[in-house]
């Protein structure tokens, strides 16, 4: 069973967040943990946001209040409908929609958010708390993309496990064991190099291919290591092979419910709080995108 703790979901009001309030009470209920939906309420500031040096006029914000409660009411109501197990509370909070989330981020065992909210349009890449959000919360952060009309989520198809080094595998396929055991669906662990970046080591080794090849292959051996001993009922399939991971990773995220990855990628470096592979996911995943980490990004 997966980690006890509560999960959190940022909702805005628009429809993309109450699916992604969906995606999180499933997600608290495979978890046996509560769901907070929280909502970044700007009356909580005393000026205008988009007009600094005007406050609010106190009819404007009991509307805009009123309208706040309403759209809590609203997830909550859809998170019970798709999970009535769930413990669910809700919560208007002062700050910005990321101070908010990622001040969440720092209690919780898992953050998520739609893609987009209120301003997107379908087909833009993920918007700017998304990311924020996935960069600098000190927990996991889930993010739930737009699917379109209607919308939706994947609940069949494997789990998608993209690990690349040490430093993160061990946390990545922790949560995807967990994930793909408790749905009873298959695992699929993708493993990529090229020779550029990190393999830069293999160019100055000056090393044929198929030794590289070897070794990265070894490399997700040695990775998966004792967890078909902790969960024999997970069937595993490994992709390892020459290319690009986010490339490889979009593909097969086609068929899965969920794609897990750390927040930093192989050749990291201090203070990118998030990995080039996951930024890129999250702009074009048609699934769920876990981003995992254990703390606070460094």
């Amino acid at each position: 069973m997966s980690e006890v703790g509560h999960v959190v979901a940022g909702v805005d009001g628009s429809a993309v967040a109450l699916n992604a309030a969906r995606w999180a009470a499933r997600e608290a209920a495979r978890r046996r943990s509560g769901l907070r939906i929280v909502y970044a309420d700007p009356t909580t500031t005393p000026v205008l946001p988009e007009l600094p040096g005007l406050h609010w006029p106190k009819e404007h914000r009991d509307q805009v209040r009123e309208q706040v409660a309403h759209w809590l009411d609203v997830a909550a109501a859809a998170a019970r409908e798709q999970a009535p197990e769930v413990a669910v509370s809700t919560a208007a909070c002062a700050g910005s929609p990321e101070q908010v989330l990622i001040a969440e981020s720092g209690t919780a065992d898992l953050v998520v958010v739609g893609d987009r909210g209120f301003g997107g349009f379908t087909g833009l890449l993920a918007g700017a708390v998304a990311v924020k959000v996935a960069a600098h919360a000190r927990c996991s952060v889930a993010v739930v993309p737009d699917t379109g009309d209607p919308l939706t989520f994947p609940v069949t198809g494997p789990v998608l496990a993209g690990v690349d080094d040490d430093r993160s595998a061990e946390l990545v396929l922790a949560h995807a064991f967990a994930a793909a055991s408790d749905w009873g669906v298959p695992l699929h662990v993708v493993h990529t190099w090229e020779v550029v970046g990190i393999d830069l080591k293999w160019l100055r080794a000056r090393l044929p291919a198929d030794v590289v090849g070897e070794d990265e292959a070894r490399f997700v051996s040695e990775a998966l290591a004792g967890w078909g001993e902790r969960y024999p009922d997970v069937e595993v399939y490994r992709f390892v092979g020459r290319g690009a991971p986010t490339a490889e990773l979009l593909s097969r995220a086609r068929e899965a419910q969920l794609a897990v990855v750390g927040a930093r990628g192989r050749g990291g470096v201090a203070g990118a709080h998030l990995g080039s592979t996951s930024h890129k996911l999250l702009h074009h995943s048609p699934c769920p995108v876990l981003i995992v980490r254990s703390s606070a990004p460094a």
